[in-house]
């Protein structure tokens, strides 16, 4: 065999097994939820509540934290219900848009999903 045409096949073996790989490691639609669960309540709790005055929370007797906590399962539900997932065999591509009310700000998040990772590449107040 030439080392040309040897060359050549080693490189389509290891783009095709990288590409089974990539595709047995797709994550689900479940385990994006998961993920934007926790970051989405991680910066609710580190920029919201550390932002709300202490006074605010005295006054309606709560804690920013705990409410949130309380509230996760209802955040989960919203995830779901405004995400859309393409789906590229080795990759997937996540795009949430939160818009509550016209008196809060919505979101809009661009997440790739591969290898079994996250990446929010797209985070954007509308």
């Amino acid at each position: 065999m030439k080392p040309l045409t040897m060359l050549i096949c080693v490189g389509a073996a290891g783009i095709g097994i990288l590409g089974a790989m990539m595709s047995k490691t797709n994550p689900n639609q479940v385990e994006y939820e998961k993920y934007a669960v926790q970051k989405l309540t991680t910066y609710l709790k580190t920029d919201v509540c550390q932002k709300t005055p202490s006074f605010l929370e005295r006054l309606i007797k709560t804690n920013c934290e705990q409410v949130l906590e309380s509230a996760t399962p209802h955040i989960k539900e919203l995830i779901t219900s405004t995400t859309k997932r393409q789906d590229y065999m080795i990759f997937s591509i996540y795009r949430t848009e939160i818009k509550l009310d016209s008196w809060i700000p919505g979101y809009k998040f661009e997440t790739v999903g591969a290898l079994n990772q996250f990446y929010t590449y797209n985070a954007q107040e509308k």
